[in-house]
């Protein structure tokens, strides 16, 4: 791995690789499941909730000028409300959760272990706030029968299990984004997975 450079960015810093980490964004989140027909605007205004957090982190691998891979997380109490209600509707202190955003990585550099390496980061960064007592996630759900599933798609289900995460199909929530061949935006359903700080 010694071609990749590896950066780190916390709070505000996050706004010197904003261009970078849109684009990153728009393109890997243009495939099955997520479908999402984004654009700089939009995406620039969703990572400013990343900027915006003094505890927000951002962990990006760099071929050469190109940001091919990058992850995120932050404090639950920083996350817009909709990623908070549901924590807040089943009584679970928001102030004891740290909620992991994306882990996206061009196609070609898939298979190398940056996924693993993406959680190890984030639970790593996590575990400095002593009151942090879980990390968690949420994953879009398709049906399984939806029309564009690729036919080599395998969901990440498994490798998320082994990584100790629980599916919390009690809690989840809804999201609204313009999918690929959609001309107008539409809720989707996304369902929280945990792990205990101390897993």
């Amino acid at each position: 791995m010694s071609e990749f450079k590896f950066v780190q960015k916390i709070g505000k810093e996050i706004e010197t690789i904003l261009d970078d980490f849109a684009q990153l964004r728009i393109t890997v989140f243009a495939e099955f499941p997520y479908l999402y027909e984004g654009n700089l605007a939009y995406e620039k205004e969703y990572i400013q909730t990343y900027c915006q957090s003094e505890r927000s982190f951002f962990f990006g691998i760099y071929l050469q000028n190109e940001l091919i891979g990058a992850t995120t997380c932050l404090p639950l109490i920083d996350e817009t409300d909709e990623i908070k209600k549901p924590f807040e509707d089943a009584k679970i202190d928001v102030n004891q959760v740290f909620y992991f955003g994306e882990s996206v990585i061009l196609q070609k550099y898939r298979g190398q272990g940056f996924g693993n390496l993406f959680f190890d980061e984030r639970e790593r960064y996590a575990k400095q706030f002593t009151e942090i007592k879980f990390t968690t996630f949420c994953a879009v759900e398709r049906p399984k029968n939806h029309p564009l599933t690729p036919e080599n798609f395998r969901p990440n289900d498994i490798f998320w299990t082994k990584r100790k995460y629980i599916k919390r199909t009690e809690l989840s929530c809804v999201m609204k984004w313009l999918d690929k061949n959609e001309s107008s935006e539409t809720f989707k359903k996304l369902t929280f997975w945990i792990k205990s700080i101390e897993s």
